[in-house]
């Protein structure tokens, strides 16, 4: 959601308060605009800290309050705090400025502010208070989430006073004792902080009434009406994937097989295979610096589209809105992936250019389809209306369903899967040991600075390509079962992926869920050692930490696009345990604005969190100059968008990217200000032997 510049003046409801929220370029401003809006009645305007209307004292009158975001850095620099100060200016504004906001207060009105004693970055303390303004009614010791590297010092000498603090004595709120202005350190709006609504309630019953006034920017697109029809068929059974792939897709130059290998309710259930031999078939491949689509189609023909992908998709995708009676969502459209460079299109910068393309997807016309719960398979032909075309697409059916019998009655003829590759992991990353540690410190020397709250640091493995990429896939799906693993064939683009994590699923009522990862351990073979490690990883403050900031900014980043109230967190940090790693996950939910499409919400969310860290645009600038290389493909997103509406994709982890005649392989991890280097570095080896299946079965 951009800034928007309102023209006119439109009555807000009556009643209703409106707020101008400020926003730091932090990765938390969409949780207090949620959170405001319910409060309020009215959704907040949400203007980054440098717009100019910051500087139209007839702008900012028009609203009622105004509350600043937190966000990096400190409040004396002009590029960490814009303008937000000028609004501290206006004497009977009122305004809450929470974690930097609550700083910037501080300094304005003459208090200083110092290193914190020791940083808190996803740490919970203990909140006591006097009981007055935005505290008033809160029981003592509430907990309370803190993301900061300074802190307000001595009140001494200032109109300001104390009204808040935390157990190691540091200052948590803060009021003027004329003017309407209160600051918090701490976030009301994380969801692990208690009674953060409250503080905004009482922030909103001490507003003094204004006239809001403010132009409704939501637009509607009416939903496309088709050109293509569906047509489907069932098998009483749930065939063997691995046979119907290499029977009827093994051989083809452009494939996907989204394999949900590892089933289990509310995870995966269903596996897609298919290829871009249909007669609707096309493959769409797109270079960030070329900003051109190229489209080859299945007649042969290429052609070229101005534009960035997810312009592209999105218009392709609204072209045909297909409904089809079936359990699963995905009724024909698009697989493929975005790799993390595309973040160029999303409010990024990219300071390395990716060998491999920066997306490729295919639209799939005509796939199979495998329920692992009901034990069924389903065969999908898109066609165009028409006796003929129906015809046609009823014939693939038809014969499809022979040859997947034949296929799965004659038992899997696999091709030979061999010992992993004899690979020297630590010698095959383009930054070698010495100088991930290096990148490592540098990463807590900024998190000491207040520039990030974590940052997620990433290597790349690169080594000699095996000369079957399939079988390679093949025994990756054996040894490491995931429930978002996949392989997709692009020509000379190979990849084989192994994921763990969801980044986003929207069904076809626009229901969206995100399900982070943060947290890895090694698994033993020792039954009472495995339980030791994975109890051991659900303990560890630092752990808790990267998870819950990671949870914090998914739901930032759905509440741009969600409706007010939707976002939710229903699962918060459970462990799951695959075959060689335990993970703490967490699962965020929400509905999306009837005005908002999956490839929206793609864009909005995008790069995944657990693959930046937060605050995201800061922390994504540190990574990009620590990093050597562009990631690629590694920490994009893959999967589908269906014509339903719908979109099911991965975070690209425990991914072997085949390029031409090498492999590439990311891997890191998120660092705080308790991470040990060392660890860091062991635990990024660990998940590169995890996708080489060579994992040291150590801690």
């Amino acid at each position: 959601m951009q800034p928007a510049n309102p023209a006119g003046n439109v009555k807000s409801p009556i009643g209703h308060v409106r707020t101008l929220l400020v926003d730091n370029y932090d990765s938390y401003t969409y949780n207090l605009f949620q959170m405001i809006a319910q409060i309020n009645g009215a959704e907040p305007l949400v203007v980054r800290n440098d717009d100019p209307v910051l500087r139209d004292d007839a702008f900012i009158l028009q609203f009622d309050n105004v509350v600043i975001s937190p966000g990096p850095g400190h409040p004396q620099d002009g590029r960490d705090f814009g303008d937000a100060a000028r609004l501290l200016s206006l004497p009977d504004l009122p305004v809450l400025g929470v974690c930097l906001g609550h700083q910037g207060i501080a300094l304005f009105h003459g208090a200083e502010v110092r290193s914190a004693g020791v940083p808190r970055h996803g740490h919970l303390s203990q909140i006591t208070h006097t009981g007055e303004g935005v505290f008033e009614g809160l029981p003592q010791d509430f907990t309370a989430v803190r993301y900061h590297s300074f802190a307000v010092d001595s009140l001494a000498s200032t109109s300001l006073e104390a009204i808040a603090w935390a157990e190691d004595g540091e200052i948590m709120g803060i009021r003027h004792i004329n003017r309407p202005h209160w600051g918090v350190q701490f976030h009301p709006e994380s969801v692990a902080t208690e009674h953060g609504a409250r503080i905004l309630e009482n922030f909103r019953d001490l507003t003094r009434g204004r006239t809001a006034t403010h132009r409704d920017l939501s637009v509607t697109s009416p939903d496309g009406e088709g050109p293509f029809v569906v047509r489907m068929s069932t098998v009483e059974r749930e065939v063997d994937a691995e046979s119907v792939f290499i029977g009827l897709y093994g051989d083809s130059a452009h494939s996907f097989w989204l394999d949900s290998n590892r089933c289990e309710r509310g995870l995966a259930r269903f596996s897609y295979l298919g290829d871009a031999s249909g007669p609707l078939s096309e493959v769409l491949s797109y270079s960030v610096t070329d900003d051109v689509v190229v489209v080859d189609s299945a007649d042969g023909v290429q052609s070229l589209v101005e534009g960035n992908i997810f312009d592209v998709l999105s218009r392709r995708l609204a072209e045909s809105r297909v409904e089809l009676d079936a359990p699963f969502d995905f009724n024909g459209g698009y697989v493929g992936y975005f790799g993390y460079e595309m973040k160029a299109h999303c409010g990024f910068t990219n300071r390395h250019k990716a060998e491999t393309p920066d997306a490729q997807w295919m639209r799939a016309d005509r796939f199979v389809v495998v329920d692992h719960v009901e034990h069924r398979t389903y065969l999908v032909a898109l066609c165009w209306p028409g006796a003929e075309s129906v015809a046609e697409a009823d014939a693939w059916l038809a014969d499809t369903a022979a040859a997947v019998d034949a296929l799965d009655k004659a038992g899997p003829t696999l091709p030979e899967v061999g010992p992993s590759p004899d690979v020297d992991v630590p010698a095959s990353f383009v930054r070698d040991r010495e100088t991930y540690l290096a990148d490592i410190a540098e990463c807590q020397r900024q998190l000491r600075a207040g520039e990030s709250y974590e940052i997620c640091l990433t290597n790349m493995l690169r080594t000699a390509a095996p000369d079957d990429d399939l079988a390679f896939y093949l025994r990756m799906r054996r040894t490491n079962s995931a429930p978002y693993s996949a392989f997709l064939r692009f020509g000379e683009l190979r990849i084989l992926s192994s994921s763990p994590e969801r980044f986003l699923r929207i069904d076809r009522h626009g229901m969206v869920e995100s399900k982070p990862i943060k947290g890895t351990v090694a698994r033993s073979e020792d039954p009472a050692t495995d339980e030791s490690w994975r109890l051991e990883l659900t303990r560890s403050a630092k752990t808790q930490a990267e998870n819950l900031m990671i949870v914090d900014l998914v739901r930032n980043d759905l509440g741009q696009v969600c409706e007010v109230g939707s976002v939710h967190v229903p699962k918060f940090m459970a462990t799951e345990s695959y075959a060689t790693v335990h993970q703490l996950v967490s699962t965020i939910r929400g509905r999306l604005r009837s005005a908002v499409n999956a490839v929206d919400c793609v864009k909005a969310c995008f790069p995944g969190g657990s693959m930046t860290g937060a605050p995201k645009l800061r922390t994504v600038e540190i990574t990009d100059l620590l990093e050597s290389e562009a990631r690629g493909v590694y920490s994009g997103t893959l999967g589908y968008f269906g014509y339903s509406g719908s979109a099911d994709l991965s975070i690209v982890i425990r991914t072997a990217v085949f390029w031409r005649d090498v492999v590439l392989i990311g891997a890191g991890g998120a660092i705080v200000l308790d991470s040990d280097p060392v660890d860091e570095y062991e635990e990024m080896l660990l998940k590169a032997r995890t996708v080489l299946l060579n994992p040291a079965r150590q801690k």
